[in-house]
């Protein structure tokens, strides 16, 4: 990552995070320049993750490319791409402030300290990629990256079923909160419906500091369950 610039000036390039031995790269975009490369991938990898159950969700390419460019115009994003070839995207995990989400953080507010809270916004890995560690070092690297100056806690949501995320995130430190948000959503379908999410939590303390390190080691882990969350 670099280091040597101000932080209102992104670097000219993504930053790469990791190079995975399975060919896989995950990179931080910090701007809109970034994404150029990465929009329609994304836009497609985003969609097909999230037609999966347990949310069988719809979104149009110009409905996903607009959930990219809104993380990346959010103060304090952290914009998370897994990328395979030159602009393949299998795989993202995206966060931002949590009192940057509205219904987010009412939902939070008394709760926790919403203006020292970050929101794990989206997590996503297409199916042929999961069972690889993947996922986890998309959460990882988002917890090692957190300024620890400016949040104290990081909160997420998944699905009330409790599913094989769910107990990647309790793996990972987060406790459940037993607060629920329903969300409507298109399904696809094309009815609209809503469902239940699970709000997770944990703070964020020294022992994250070596996420980044253990995170680029995790290319032989065997564990990661499937492993994606919808943003507000």
């Amino acid at each position: 990552m670099s280091t040597d610039l101000p932080a209102s000036v992104p670097p000219s390039e993504p930053d790469v995070l990791v190079e995975r031995g399975d060919g896989i790269r995950i990179i931080r975009l910090h701007s809109q320049a970034h994404s150029l490369a990465y929009r329609a991938a994304f836009a497609g990898a985003y969609q097909t993750v999230f037609s999966d159950p347990p949310y069988n969700e719809r979104f149009y390419p110009s409905e996903a490319q607009a959930v990219l460019r809104q993380h990346l115009e959010t103060p304090g994003h952290i914009v998370l791409l897994a990328v395979r070839g030159i602009a393949q995207v299998v795989g993202f995990g995206l966060a931002v402030p949590a009192h940057q989400q509205g219904a987010v953080s009412r939902e939070l507010q008394g709760l926790l300290p919403v203006r020292r809270s970050i929101y794990m916004s989206e997590l996503g890995v297409l199916r042929r990629y999961r069972k690889t560690g993947l996922g986890r070092q998309l959460v990882q690297l988002r917890l090692s990256i957190m300024d620890r100056s400016r949040y104290d806690h990081v909160v997420l949501r998944t699905s009330a079923s409790r599913d094989g995320a769910y107990e990647m995130f309790m793996s990972l430190g987060f406790e459940d909160m037993g607060v629920y948000m329903e969300v409507a959503s298109r399904r696809i379908d094309g009815s609209v419906s809503t469902d239940r999410r699970l709000f997770l939590t944990r703070t964020l303390d020294s022992s994250i500091q070596a996420a980044a390190s253990e995170a680029s080691s995790l290319d032989e882990e065997t564990t990661d369950g499937p492993t994606w969350m919808p943003e507000s």
